[in-house]
C-alpha cells in the first residue's frame, strides 16, 4: 500500500469502526491544525459512510501556550459558551465524536500545570451534557493518533524531521493493523480475542487483584461485588459496537472505590497536557492516595490529584500483557493512547460505567453508590514490567495467577 492509501484505510477505521457511523448521523472532529490534510480525509470517509454534516473543532497547542502564558487564571478558568455551546448541542443531537491526538508532548513544559487543569476542570463543568453522552453511549466517540512534525521530532529525536514524521505514521498503520490492507476486518478479528480473556475474567468472579514487580509495586486493588470485564470496544446506546480507543490491547474493569491498598510505581512517563510526569509512585489507603512523589512532573501529578477528590481514587485496572504489539514496537510514543497499550495500567478519577450490569443507564450517583468513583478527570498512567505478577483472589481467599513474568498466566 501506497501512504495514500494507508492514510485513507486509517481514515475510513476510524469512521466506520471507531465511530460506527450510520446515515443521518452528524460527526464532530477535535484537531490540531497541524494534521488538517488527514482530518480531510476522515472528513471525506464520514460523508461516504453517510454523515449529514462533519463539523471540526481546530486546535493549535502553540496558541493554547501562549495563552497559558499570557492569560490569568480568572479568565482561562471560564469555558467559553461557545465551546461548551457547541459541545453540548452535537451532544444531544447524537453525533459521533472523534478525538485525533497529535500535540508535541514537550508543548508545555515551561507552563504552570494548574493552568490546564483549570481549563480541563472549567470545559468538563460546563460541558456536562457532553461528558454524561460519552458515559451513556448515546454519543460515539473515539480517540486516534496522526502524526504531526512536533510530535514525531519527539519520539524520534535523531531523525531529520519528514523521516521521524514517515516513522511515526509507520508506527500508527502497524498498531491500528492498517497494514493488513483491511483493518475494519482487522479489527473485527481482534474484537474476537478480546472476547476469550473476558469471558475467562468474567468466570472467576474475583474479590480483588494483587500486583507485585520489582521496581516496588506492591497493590491489593478490590473489586466489585458483581463487576464486569470489558474490552475490544463497546455497544452504542442504540446497539452499534465501536472501538473508543483505536489502537487498543487492554481488557479492563473499575474498581471498588474504597478498596485500594498499597503502593504503586510507575513504568513509563506520562504525559498529561504537555507535561511530562516520570519515575512516580502513589500510595493508597483504603481507596485514597496518601501519598505520592515523582522524579519529574511532581507538581503536574500534584494538579492532577487535586482536580476534586474523585481525582484521588482510582476510576479503572487495565490488563495489557508486555508481550503486545505496540510493546514490542519498543517505542515510547510520549502520548496515552499508545503508551497505556503497551503496558498494564490505572487510572486516577471517573469509573467505567459499563463494568456492572447495565452501568451505561445508570446515573452518575447509582454508579457511585456501588463504589464506582466519580470525578471530573480521568487519567490513566502506566505501571506493567516484563517481571509483574498479578494475583487475583476469590471471595473464599483462593488465589488464581492472572499474569506472570508480566503476560497472562492462562
Amino acid at each position: 500500500m501506497t501512504m495514500e492509501e494507508k492514510l485513507k484505510e486509517y481514515a475510513r477505521l476510524a469512521v466506520v469502526t471507531g465511530l460506527a457511523v450510520k446515515p443521518g448521523q452528524e460527526v464532530m472532529i477535535s484537531a490540531s491544525v497541524e494534521v488538517a490534510d488527514f482530518v480531510h480525509l476522515v472528513m471525506e470517509q464520514a460523508y461516504k459512510a453517510g454523515a449529514s454534516d462533519v463539523v471540526v473543532e481546530w486546535m493549535d497547542s502553540e496558541a493554547a501556550k501562549l495563552r497559558y502564558q499570557h492569560s490569568y487564571m480568572e479568565k482561562i478558568s471560564q469555558c467559553p459558551e461557545w465551546t461548551s455551546l457547541m459541545r453540548n448541542t452535537m451532544a444531544q443531537r447524537g453525533a459521533a465524536f472523534l478525538s485525533i491526538r497529535s500535540d508535541d508532548p514537550r508543548v508545555l513544559a515551561d507552563v504552570d500545570p494548574k493552568k490546564p487543569a483549570a481549563v480541563q476542570k472549567a470545559s468538563r463543568n460546563a460541558c456536562g451534557p457532553f461528558v454524561e453522552a460519552h458515559r451513556n453511549g448515546t454519543m460515539p466517540w473515539c480517540i486516534i493518533g496522526a502524526a504531526s512534525p512536533k510530535w514525531a521530532q519527539a519520539v524520534f529525536p535523531d531523525l531529520p524531521e519528514q523521516e521521524a514524521r514517515d516513522r511515526l505514521w509507520d508506527a500508527i498503520f502497524q498498531t491500528a493493523r492498517v497494514d493488513s490492507g483491511d483493518a475494519v476486518a482487522a479489527w473485527e478479528a481482534h474484537r474476537q480475542e478480546f472476547q476469550k480473556r473476558i469471558a475467562w475474567l468474567n468466570e472467576q468472579g474475583f474479590d480483588a487483584l494483587h500486583y507485585q514487580n520489582s521496581l516496588g509495586t506492591d497493590l491489593t486493588v478490590g473489586l466489585l461485588p458483581g463487576g464486569i470485564w470489558c474490552g475490544g470496544g463497546a455497544a452504542t446506546a442504540d446497539g452499534r459496537w465501536h472501538f473508543m480507543n483505536l489502537p487498543t490491547e487492554e481488557v479492563y474493569t473499575a474498581p471498588h472505590r474504597e478498596r485500594t491498598e498499597g503502593t504503586v510505581y510507575s513504568s513509563m512517563p506520562l504525559n498529561f497536557n504537555g507535561n511530562l510526569i516520570d519515575q512516580f509512585y502513589l500510595t493508597f489507603e483504603k481507596g485514597r492516595v496518601v501519598d505520592f512523589g515523582a522524579k519529574q512532573g511532581e507538581e503536574v501529578l500534584r494538579s492532577i490529584l487535586e482536580m476534586d477528590e474523585g481525582a484521588k481514587y482510582l476510576g479503572e485496572c487495565a490488563l495489557v500483557p508486555y508481550d503486545s504489539p505496540i510493546s514490542n514496537l519498543e517505542i515510547l510514543f510520549y502520548n496515552t493512547l499508545y503508551d497505556e497499550n503497551a503496558s498494564c495500567h490505572l487510572a486516577v478519577g471517573s469509573g467505567i460505567s459499563e463494568a456492572i450490569e447495565g452501568g451505561m443507564s445508570k446515573s452518575r450517583e447509582e454508579l457511585f453508590q456501588v463504589g464506582i468513583n466519580d470525578s471530573l478527570t480521568h487519567v490513566d498512567f502506566m505501571f506493567g514490567t516484563a517481571d509483574l505478577s498479578i494475583t487475583g483472589i476469590r471471595p473464599d481467599g483462593t488465589r488464581v495467577p492472572v499474569f506472570q513474568n508480566g503476560n497472562w498466566a492462562f
